[in-house]
């Protein structure tokens, strides 16, 4: 385990309602090669921290490289109306520009 993502799960575990606390633990475990785990935390993070726009697009990018691309269309569907509600034109920017790339 890294220093880094022992510092912030040691944050999370003493309760800390940083979002970006969440999601860095989330980059951290993709960084070091746990896209699943990645995955699963970046979902705990939407659902504790819905209007955290970042998390959806990292989330949907990681479906994408797991081979589920229902999962990573829900996810920009969710990351755009979660967007447009916090006026964040370049968060739904890059998540169309993901959204238009899926198959289907």
């Amino acid at each position: 385990m890294s220093k880094r993502l022992e510092m912030l799960e040691k944050l999370i575990e003493s309760g800390s309602r940083d979002p970006f606390h969440h999601y860095a633990r989330a980059l951290e475990l993709r960084s070091l090669g746990r896209a699943q785990d990645a995955l699963a935390a970046l979902e705990q993070v939407i659902g504790a921290f819905p209007e955290y726009v970042p998390s959806y697009l990292i989330a949907a990018q990681l479906s994408v490289e797991l081979g589920e691309g229902a999962r990573a269309r829900a996810l920009c569907d969710q990351g755009l109306l979660a967007a447009r509600r916090a006026r964040n034109d370049h968060a739904q920017s890059e998540l169309m520009e993901l959204l238009s790339s899926l198959p289907g």
